[in-house]
């Protein structure tokens, strides 16, 4: 009998997924990229502990192929009027709600420290990659391998991370930290109780 071939405990290449078990698939080539670049941001989240932001996912996937109608009356929030129930259109959320879909991801929001920015725990945040994270900006950062949102204030060669909750503090953002901003956040998803 041969010592050679056949499954052995540790052999072969290992995940570059943390752990999760890969298998081989074939893709039309000009999906490839994409493919990769959302593997890539799949993995580096693997490595993230999740404390203040819950699931991520990618926006294009969430709202395929979803539209809604649009009716042609706008509704009033003082008095009530006249009801007109004629539909103009349907519409796209990804054409409202996305600029880039291939920056543009969804994450759900794990606690209160941002409610009067109007996000609150369980809202889905749109984020956007690819937009500039400009002072006073809400972003989702991370420090430290830890994912955040908060809002960015730069000044005087400093970084700080604002909550919008009283009971929180602002997270000064030291030096040597391991920090960068995963995305801007474009619109909140909230649901109405």
């Amino acid at each position: 009998m041969s010592s050679q071939g056949g499954k052995r405990e540790g052999a072969g290449r290992k995940s570059r997924f943390g752990g999760d078990k890969t298998v081989a698939m074939r893709v039309p080539e000009p999906l490839k990229p994409v493919l990769e670049n959302w593997l890539d941001e799949y993995r580096s989240l693997r490595n993230i502990s999740h404390s203040s932001i819950g699931d991520i996912a990618l926006l294009g996937e969430a709202l395929k192929n979803l539209s809604l109608p649009l009716f042609a009356s706008r509704v009033p929030a003082g008095s009530p009027v006249a009801a007109d129930d004629l539909k103009e259109a349907d519409i796209d959320l990804n054409q409202h709600l996305v600029r880039k879909p291939a920056s543009t991801f969804l994450v759900t929001v794990k606690g209160d420290s941002m409610i009067n920015a109007g996000i609150h725990d369980g809202d889905m945040l749109v984020v956007d990659r690819s937009l500039e994270p400009r002072n006073g900006k809400v972003v989702v950062a991370v420090i430290n391998d830890e994912l955040t949102v908060k809002r960015l204030e730069r000044s005087a060669g400093r970084v700080r991370l604002l909550p919008e909750n009283p009971d929180f503090k602002p997270i000064e953002v030291p030096e040597e930290a391991s920090f960068f901003i995963w995305g801007v956040v474009t619109n909140v998803i909230h649901a109405v109780d």
